[in-house]
């Protein structure tokens, strides 16, 4: 019998119902927090027990964050160690293996894969590491060796600078924990080339939610002129001028993210249908509806309009001004493509908001696809969050 010797914190009284019934966390207002308890340091691996001292789970515990304990392991047997990330990685490897046929692809999707706090996307032989927590910010070494023996990749980037970390208390973060990272890594996806910057760029660099969605898209754009808002390094838009579209429009604020998207066009042979421009979206959504412009598919899929919680309101209504904005150019017959990495807008409240939008613009149509992330993002059952990203399509009348 292994003896993990985990320090042990308890739930108080009646509180373990939910994560007993398969919630990953524990919030801090359902831990007994004692002098001890708060004095053990963020992000260790703890026995979790109830008010009665049976046990529950294996997992870090943060006692200064709202989220206390994430679940990780069942069996009370359990060591998190090099040993296992390595069953792990290896069990995620080959599900993604069979879902996409290229080695580009979310790896790791945190509570969706049992791996609370961690974020790996793959690029090939070039791996990138988002560590959202203070438990994988200290178990970062076997992380970084589980992925080496797994994988073999020529480099490792470990890089977080989300909010998330900060709720953590922890400070942004990025190293090259293994090899040389090249100032572009070439991306495949749907068998079109793209480019990524794993040190400057988004979140890991790049956004494979999307791939299916695109790919959806991009069907529909032969023969159209279009135009892909909030483009960053040009996924829908190069997925349209695959797609045979008479002419592509980029707009994006991000210099380096639209030299992303020319090296692409320019891989990809596309470079004379398509344009780019750099600016704040809703001021060329507002030029482009005075300009009385038209498209045959119009595409936006902004960043998150409500980060937190305090923020969804606001939020819903940038979402209802954007599908104003964007159908207003959508001509008759024409597709428009609304996405949300929203975690804290609901899926009937973006549907909600779009539809508002719609009317406010004066059209009407069909949905012809209500989306979210690819398969290679899983959804944790008992964490509706996980399911953040939504995609709807339609087209107008």
């Amino acid at each position: 019998m292994k003896n993990t010797n985990y320090p042990a914190v308890k739930m108080k009284q009646g509180c373990a119902k939910r994560v007993k019934s398969g919630s990953p966390w524990v919030f801090s207002n359902e831990i007994d927090m004692t002098a001890e308890t708060k004095a053990v340091p963020a992000g260790t691996i703890v026995r979790l027990l109830n008010a009665t001292g049976a046990f529950v789970g294996v997992g870090s515990f943060n006692p200064h964050s709202l989220i206390s304990f994430r679940k990780m392991a069942s069996d009370p047997q359990t060591e998190i160690d090099r040993a296992f990330f390595v069953k792990k990685f290896r069990r995620c490897v080959e599900l993604r293996d069979a879902l996409v046929n290229s080695p580009f692809y979310r790896m790791v999707h945190s509570e969706g894969d049992g791996l609370p706090g961690l974020i790996i996307d793959r690029f090939d032989d070039i791996v990138a590491c988002q560590l959202n927590t203070a438990g994988t910010d200290l178990l970062k070494d076997d992380i970084v060796a589980a992925l080496d023996e797994v994988l073999r990749p020529s480099c490792i980037v470990l890089r977080a600078e989300s909010s998330a970390r900060a709720l953590e208390g922890l400070d942004p973060l990025y190293a090259v924990a293994k090899g040389t990272l090249p100032d572009v890594v070439p991306v495949r996806e749907n068998g079109i080339s793209f480019f990524a910057d794993l040190k400057d760029g988004q979140k890991t660099g790049w956004f494979y939610d999307q791939r299916e969605n695109r790919s959806f898209v991009g069907r529909l754009a032969p023969n159209k002129r279009c135009v892909d808002f909030y483009t960053y390094a040009g996924g829908f838009a190069l997925h349209m001028g695959i797609g045979h579209a008479r002419e592509v429009v980029g707009v994006d604020r991000s210099e380096s993210a639209l030299a992303l998207a020319r090296m692409a066009a320019e891989k990809n042979g596309l470079a004379d249908k398509c344009s780019w421009i750099r600016d704040n979206a809703f001021d060329v959504l507002e030029n482009m509806n005075r300009d009385k412009e038209k498209f045959g598919v119009v595409v936006c899929d902004p960043p998150a309009f409500a980060k937190v919680k305090k923020d969804i309101a606001a939020g819903l209504r940038g979402y209802r001004k954007v599908a104003r904005l964007a159908a207003g150019l959508v001509e008759k017959n024409g597709i428009l493509a609304l996405g949300s990495c929203s975690h804290h807008v609901k899926p009937d409240e973006f549907f909600t908001e779009c539809m508002r939008g719609l009317t406010e613009a004066g059209k009407t149509g069909r949905v012809i696809l209500q989306a979210g992330a690819g398969p290679d993002h899983p959804v944790h059952p008992h964490l509706p969050e996980t399911a953040y990203l939504k995609c709807l399509v339609y087209q107008l009348d």
